[in-house]
């Protein structure tokens, strides 16, 4: 095994135990306040995602970074010049701008996000958010006589939130786990063809996990675009 991968190996497996322990806590201090506050938790996660999906697509990228050449790139994206193009203009990049990029790189080649790994979806989203915030929970309801629902319902938002690319991805690909066609099935992620009311308009339902948020995203959309604070030029680089 290689440094990088026991890395991964070693932060995944921190992951999985912080999120068993503050499930226990949950189980631990039951009460009829923790299948609601699950719910909040997963509608929470639900609206971060499109909050942060729609600041993503609209946010502008950095102009001169030769962005543009890449999104318009006319030849195979599997050339040795493409990904030669694509490494030196990366490596300019912010780590924020290189995620921006991806969300608008992703509405004209949505199937690419779905053959990504997990790791490479949610990654990031582990290491500078979820293991942190996970930890952070296992501190407070050890520490302090915090209400078992308080747990479930942070402990779900976490998951929510760290999952949201990952569910994201799903709706970009045929095959997919049994989890995953059964919680769409109970109603706890969407569906692809809700979700391509999104790549239909761009101006809409930018909610990723279950969509129950997207009628409260819409309405932010509306009033942040009528006050000029998004606007379409963000939705593609430009030179």
């Amino acid at each position: 095994m290689t440094g990088r991968k026991f890395t991964i190996f070693a932060i995944v497996l921190l992951f999985a135990g912080s999120l068993a322990l503050n499930l226990s806590g949950a189980v631990d201090r039951w009460s009829w306040l923790i299948p609601p506050a699950m719910i909040a938790g997963w509608y929470a996660a639900d609206l971060m995602s499109g909050l942060v999906h729609m600041y993503m697509d609209y946010r502008p990228c950095r102009p001169g970074m030769g962005l543009d050449r890449l999104y318009f790139y006319e030849g195979s994206r599997e050339s040795d010049h493409y990904q030669a193009l694509f490494r030196q203009t990366m490596a300019q990049l912010s780590p924020l701008e290189r995620l921006v990029y991806d969300f608008k790189n992703h509405h004209p080649r949505p199937n690419a996000l779905g053959r990504r790994t997990m790791w490479r979806q949610i990654g990031s989203t582990v290491i500078a958010g979820a293991l942190p915030a996970s930890i952070l929970l296992n501190i407070l309801w050890l520490a302090l006589p915090v209400p078992g629902w308080a747990v479930a319902g942070a402990f779900t938002f976490i998951l929510g939130g760290t999952f949201a690319q990952y569910f994201h991805g799903t709706l970009h690909r045929d095959h997919n786990p049994p989890v995953v066609r059964a919680m769409r099935r109970l109603g706890l992620l969407m569906t692809p063809a809700a979700h391509q009311l999104h790549h239909d308009t761009l101006t809409r339902d930018f909610a990723t996990n279950c969509g129950w948020s997207n009628p409260v995203v819409n309405l932010i959309f509306n009033a942040a675009t009528r006050r000029g604070l998004l606007t379409p030029a963000g939705l593609e680089p430009t030179a």
